[in-house]
């Protein structure tokens, strides 16, 4: 059992304009923006918080670079007055920012994530909060994806890429829920959502803060 809490941070990852747009091939999951507004929505109704993650391509001309209408929030997920915003140039959203630090400073419990894409930004941040000791959460259906290329010449549906993420990740990573899972009730003991790596225990986390500041001293 996953227990969501008022310590539980909602994350937000790349809800941008950009993906709507060519060169970005075929997304599969129209209920995307939908279903992160739901979650916005409970979290802000219930005064939990919220950091919201931007790309910020530092790629000449990308469609996600400062300034280009691609970088601009999609309709509803701009951040509103006290909402942080943390802004990366890499998958990760812990790598190259502050995200760190800033969870820890407001004692989160655990994080709650979502966005575009799965298999890349999310699947990445996920895995890196994850082997950084924090107890990370997916919510899979306000996440979307895009048809890939494979080395063979041919493409993955989206719809396959989406799965075969959601899966790796719910195994080994995070628990998975789905939006109507933790937006029912507050607070929402989520049923059936497998957490194989207990990451949130402070201690550990108080340790590998200790360890960076040791390496940054040095």
């Amino acid at each position: 059992m996953i227990t969501i809490t008022d310590r539980t941070v909602l994350l937000p990852i790349d809800m941008q304009q950009a993906f709507d747009a060519d060169p970005w091939p075929r997304r599969w999951n129209d209920r995307v923006d939908e279903n992160g507004l739901a979650l916005l929505d409970e979290w802000r109704a219930l005064g939990r918080p919220i950091i919201h993650v931007r790309h910020d391509s530092v790629a000449p001309g990308a469609t996600l670079a400062p300034g280009a209408p691609g970088n601009v929030a999609r309709p509803g997920f701009a951040p509103l007055p006290g909402e942080p915003l943390v802004s990366k140039s890499v998958n990760s959203a812990f790598i190259g920012t502050d995200l760190d630090l800033r969870l820890r400073r407001i004692g989160a419990e655990s994080i709650l994530a979502f966005g575009i894409a799965t298999d890349m930004c999310v699947s990445t941040t996920i895995r890196t909060g994850a082997n950084m000791g924090w107890t990370m959460i997916l919510a899979e259906d306000a996440c979307d994806c895009f048809d890939l290329p494979d080395p063979r010449g041919g493409i993955i549906a989206a719809e396959d890429v989406h799965a075969a993420h959601v899966a790796t990740l719910g195994y080994e990573f995070c628990g998975v829920v789905r939006t109507a899972d933790v937006t029912r009730s507050s607070p929402a003991a989520i049923a059936g959502a497998k957490l194989v790596r207990p990451g949130g225990e402070p201690a550990l986390r108080d340790r590998i803060a200790e360890t960076r500041h040791e390496l940054l001293v040095e």
